[in-house]
């Protein structure tokens, strides 16, 4: 495993990260049993992950209390990162769910607590307050954010700290290095990959398009009038399938796991800190940390580069891989 400390801050974490929200129901995974999803847990914990992340949103708590069980008599083992649900970023509303959070998870500090969506139906300043007054009562440690646009962050950092930006990130959805990756890199943010996979799609899951399922075919690279898609656009399923192909062709020329290899490929990215990947099983969580292993050459991070340059063209500069603008700004 390697590790590496969050960005301007003592705390190390793990760099294949423990993505939570698949050990609970959701649109796209059907949750897990709940000693499934401990042992699972464990074997991360077991296999040298210390970062987990979770959210008040996955299933209204549950994934919390999952992995606040999973967790207990290890604390100290563990790097915790949260997300209020916010549906307004409210100053009351976020200290209330802070408090409700650190009590599913058995803990007295969640060590890095990040703004889920951004919203705006109150000032950032506001927002910002409750973080800090929660981090000053010990509460948090580092404060991050998630899903946030240029815009977003440039007014976010007038305010309060940014440990991190947890954003939508892999080798088909490459928006980040337009321009957000060079202003993260300017205050000294780091980046929290989460879809690494592009929910199978870079596992080698799906051969078409057509054999995607419903939940899973609802982001942009998708036509708009598929079911449950919601951002009305052309979609790209042609040149994506095709950048998959030679992904697909490029792992096998180098005796690798297509998924391993796009996980490594985002470790070799700048102001990449961790990688969030979810496990249903204990084997999925080895084959996972495995690709930490993989040594990446600056060529084969090119040719991947080259492989999928036609869907970061499609796909444009937005954030959002399920909407289109403005909902991150």
């Amino acid at each position: 495993m390697q590790y590496t400390n969050l960005n301007g801050t003592d705390l190390r974490v793990s760099r294949i990260a423990f993505g939570c929200m698949s050990t609970v129901g959701s649109q796209t995974y059907d949750g897990l049993a709940e000693q499934q999803a401990v042992d699972t847990i464990h074997t991360a914990m077991d296999k040298g992950v210390t970062l987990f992340d979770t959210a008040r949103a996955y299933a209204e708590g549950e994934s919390e209390r999952l992995l606040g069980k999973a967790i207990k008599g290890r604390r100290d083992e563990v790097v915790i990162a949260s997300k209020p649900m916010g549906p307004t970023l409210a100053k009351g509303e976020l200290l209330e769910e802070c408090d409700q959070s650190l009590k599913d998870l058995g803990v007295e500090t969640i060590d890095l607590y990040q703004i889920h969506w951004p919203r705006h139906q109150v000032s950032w300043e506001e927002t910002a307050d409750a973080m800090l007054e929660m981090k000053r009562a010990g509460k948090v440690r580092h404060i991050g954010v998630c899903n946030f646009g240029t815009g977003d962050m440039a007014e976010w950092v007038k305010h309060a700290e940014c440990t991190t930006n947890q954003i939508a990130y892999n080798m088909i959805f490459r928006a980040a290095e337009f321009e957000l990756v060079e202003q993260l890199e300017r205050h000294d943010a780091g980046i929290l990959c989460y879809s690494p996979l592009a929910q199978g799609l870079l596992a080698g899951r799906f051969d078409s398009a057509d054999d995607v399922p419903v939940g899973r075919a609802r982001t942009r690279h998708f036509s708009g009038d598929r079911d449950e898609a919601r951002h009305g656009e052309q979609g790209c399923e042609s040149v994506t399938f095709e950048a998959l192909a030679k992904v697909k062709a490029i792992a096998a020329e180098n005796n690798l796991p297509m998924g391993g290899l796009a996980l490594a490929w985002l470790l070799a990215k700048p102001r990449v800190t961790s990688v969030l990947v979810g496990a249903s099983r204990p084997d999925q969580v080895e084959r996972n940390v495995a690709a930490a292993d993989i040594q990446m050459t600056d060529e084969l991070v090119r040719a991947l580069d080259e492989a999928t340059d036609p869907v970061k063209e499609a796909l444009g500069t937005s954030l959002d891989m399920w909407a289109s603008p403005p909902r991150m700004r």
